[in-house]
Formats: C-alpha cells, sequence, structure tokens
C-alpha cells in the first residue's frame, strides 16, 4: 500500500510539467500582445520594446518558459504586466478564497447529493424515487450561471434571507458566521450539476447493493432494516461516493469559476476573467496552473482512499 502511494507521488512530476507545458504555451498561443494591450496608447514604440526585453518577452519561447517556471519556485510567479505586482499577491489570495468556496461546494454536493441518491435508491420504483429522477434530470441541464441569478432573486431579493454577494458583510465583524452567511448561495448554485451527478451514482450503487444475494441472506435471516441499510448497504457505497466526489472536482471548480462572477465572490475565477481581459500572461498562466494542481491532487487522494477502503489492498 505504501509503495503504491510513494509510485502515485512519484508520477505527479513528469504529470505535473506537462500540465506546465500545455498551460504556458497555450496561453502564449494568443494573438494579444500584453504589452501593447496596456501601453500602446502610453509610451514610444521604443519604449515599449524596453519593456518587452525588461520582461523577457524579446526571447524565444522555451526561454520565457524556464524563465517562467523559475519564477513559480523562487519569485512568487514573476511581476504581473498589468497591476506590475507579484503574481503571488494577486493569485494567492483569490485562490486561498476560491479554497473556500470549493470546499463549501464539495460538503454540499456530498450531503445533497448523497441523501437524495440513497433516498431514491431504497425507494426504487416508487413514486419518491422517479421524483427525485424527475429533478435530477432537470437539474443536470440548469445553467449554473441561470440558476445562481434565480438564487439571488430568491433568497437575496424576494425573501431576504441571504446576502446577495461578496464574502463579508462591509458593516459587520467579519468573521465566520458572516462567512457562511455568505457562503450558503454560492456553494448551493456551483454544487448544483456535481450533486445530481452524485446522487445518480449513489442511487444506482444503492439499488445494486440492495439487490445482491447477500442482502436477500441477510433479510432473509430476520437482520432489521436499519441494520442492512446502515452496515452494509451504507458500507458498500462508500468507494462510488468517493470516487464519484474525486470525479467531480472539474465540475465543482467550473462551477465555481462561474458563480464567483454572480455572486461578487473574491476569488480566482474574477482575477481570471480581468487578467484574460488584460491580457496579463503571468497572472494567467500561475491561476490555471494552480487550478490544475488542485485537480490532479484531488484525484490522486480520491485514489489512495479508494485503495484504503479496498480490503484487498489494505494491506498489500
Amino acid at each position: 500500500m505504501t509503495r503504491q502511494i510513494l509510485w502515485r507521488l512519484v508520477n505527479l512530476v513528469p504529470l505535473l510539467f506537462v500540465i506546465s507545458l500545455l498551460v504556458f504555451f497555450i496561453s502564449q498561443a494568443g494573438p494579444a500582445d500584453p504589452i501593447k494591450d496596456v501601453l500602446s496608447q502610453k509610451m514610444s514604440a521604443e519604449q515599449i520594446e524596453q519593456i518587452r526585453q525588461a520582461y523577457g518577452l524579446d526571447q524565444t519561447a522555451w526561454s520565457q518558459y524556464l524563465h517562467w517556471l523559475r519564477d513559480m519556485f523562487t519569485n512568487g510567479g514573476g511581476i504581473s504586466l498589468s497591476v506590475r505586482s507579484p503574481v503571488s499577491g494577486i493569485v494567492y489570495p483569490a485562490f486561498l478564497n476560491t479554497l473556500i468556496l470549493g470546499a463549501a461546494t464539495t460538503v454540499v454536493t456530498v450531503v445533497l447529493g448523497v441523501l437524495i441518491g440513497f433516498a431514491a435508491g431504497i425507494r426504487h420504483g416508487r413514486p419518491a424515487d422517479r421524483a427525485a429522477m424527475l429533478f435530477v434530470q432537470i437539474g443536470s441541464n440548469l445553467p449554473i450561471y441561470w440558476f445562481g441569478l434565480i438564487i439571488i432573486w430568491l433568497t437575496a431579493v424576494r425573501w431576504n434571507w441571504l446576502p446577495a454577494g461578496g464574502m463579508h458583510d462591509l458593516r459587520g465583524d467579519g468573521g465566520f458566521g458572516d462567512l457562511l452567511l455568505h457562503l450558503i448561495a454560492p456553494a448551493f448554485a456551483a454544487s448544483l450539476v456535481s450533486m445530481l451527478i452524485v446522487a445518480r451514482f449513489v442511487r444506482a450503487a444503492v439499488i445494486e447493493s440492495a439487490q445482491s444475494d447477500y442482502i436477500r441472506t441477510y433479510r432473509s435471516q430476520g437482520f432489521g432494516r436499519a441494520a442492512i441499510l446502515g452496515k452494509h448497504i451504507g458500507r458498500n457505497i462508500l468507494p462510488p461516493i468517493v470516487n464519484t466526489t474525486g470525479l467531480t472536482v472539474g465540475s465543482v471548480i467550473t462551477g465555481v469559476v462561474f458563480v464567483e462572477t454572480i455572486f461578487s465572490w473574491p476569488g480566482l475565477g474574477s482575477v481570471l476573467l480581468n487578467a484574460i481581459a488584460g491580457s496579463d500572461y503571468p497572472v494567467i498562466q500561475s491561476g490555471i496552473l494552480l487550478v490544475a494542481v488542485v485537480f490532479v491532487v484531488v484525484n490522486l487522494i480520491t485514489d489512495v482512499l479508494l485503495d484504503l477502503l479496498n480490503p484487498r489492498l489494505r494491506h498489500a
């Protein structure tokens, strides 16, 4: 087991290297010139060329990549072309806010997805199951952007239950309770698609487990419904829950980026949108690389948890 985990960690190195190559060269493939976009109306052509040399943009693509890679480890990602400040001071605080929203979204995804899927699975073929699957079918096709606007209209405008946006109330103390209040609506909006994906997989796992031979044997031996559902079916659906949650990280991250714009959440999505509009390559590259690293690390954790839940691999 330990050997397998170490082997996966070793495999992360070439994977992250390839990801860094893709992030850098795809962002460089755009037609925009970041220096001209920012400074073309303020400086002469000679001054712009001097700035290009200062940022190393007159070098070859490989030289720029190596310079950027070095800055990622030693210089906080380099200097932003539009703000003229270290990229780390722009990206990292926003990335932390995105992680907070992403963690809350994941909690909502798992809790509601498992509850909906489990309730539908144990009532397979009944009206409650059909209603749950109808909700899953409709919700899976709702645009996150539109769904977020509906939540704002209902919870903030019509009912006045939750704040319409932001991370803290400027008139409040900025404590944990205030943060939690601002998290509820965006976390629920961002979790819509991933929550319904989890619900669908959990329902299928519950139905498969409930119809298995050993569950029939337990029922014939007089085991109670609560014991069968909690101890046996519940334990057997843990691997699908972990696996599906890990696979939906991409949907969670995508949902968070859209939701940050709708709810004015000061996260990485807003930073990336502003950087893309201003052709700020260092910020774009650092932000996308951070998202990719989170995706890879979460999938690694998912694989390790699945191995731990598998008794055949646990002691290997």
